[in-house]
């Protein structure tokens, strides 16, 4: 097996009362912001080193928030799961909620990383550009600065904003509280 199916959210929620297994393949810092209830945590930067599939399992829907990240790694899903029936939830998150299915979401989390990431990102950009054009050029240098770091993260996959982001005490809650 090298793809798996998509299912409706509605589909999804009935499998689930029939014992099937939701399961959220977002970060940590994701998961701890809003999630359905019920949806066990496995983060698909955990699926090659810890698989998602545990003993009793028959049925497993994958999901994230947008569906995005799950089809694109559909085939990576469907490798460790062989052992089950598996499907993605198709429109993610984003689509139960739209069917008026149940989210659970505590606004004492912070934002996930990245939307930190494009908020601090933004935010220097903008005040480099206003600083530059309006007190010296030499403010210009923020922006390109910026701009050279999302440019090698992109390249890299290592994101020093992200990982700075990730040390800050808002932060530091998430990984405790979910797993």
């Amino acid at each position: 097996m090298t793809d798996l199916k998509t299912i409706s959210p509605a589909r999804a929620a009935e499998l689930m009362r029939q014992g099937a297994v939701l399961i959220d393949i977002r970060e940590a810092d994701e998961y701890a912001r809003e999630r359905i209830p019920g949806a066990r945590h496995h983060a698909l930067s955990r699926i090659d080193t810890d698989a998602p599939v545990h003993d009793g399992d028959g049925v497993l829907v994958f999901h994230c928030r947008s569906g995005a990240r799950t089809r694109g790694n559909a085939a990576r899903l469907a490798h460790v799961t062989s052992a089950c029936e598996a499907y993605i939830l198709d429109g993610g998150l984003e689509a139960w909620k739209k069917a008026g299915l149940p989210v659970a979401l505590d606004r004492s989390q912070p934002i996930d990383i990245m939307r930190q990431v494009q908020i601090g990102a933004g935010s220097l950009v903008l005040i480099g550009v206003i600083l530059g054009a309006l007190v010296a050029p030499g403010f210009y240098a923020i922006p390109a600065f910026v701009g050279s770091g999302l440019l090698f993260a992109g390249t890299t996959g290592f994101c020093g904003m992200a990982r700075l982001l990730a040390l800050m005490p808002w932060n530091r809650r998430t990984h405790a509280t979910a797993t």
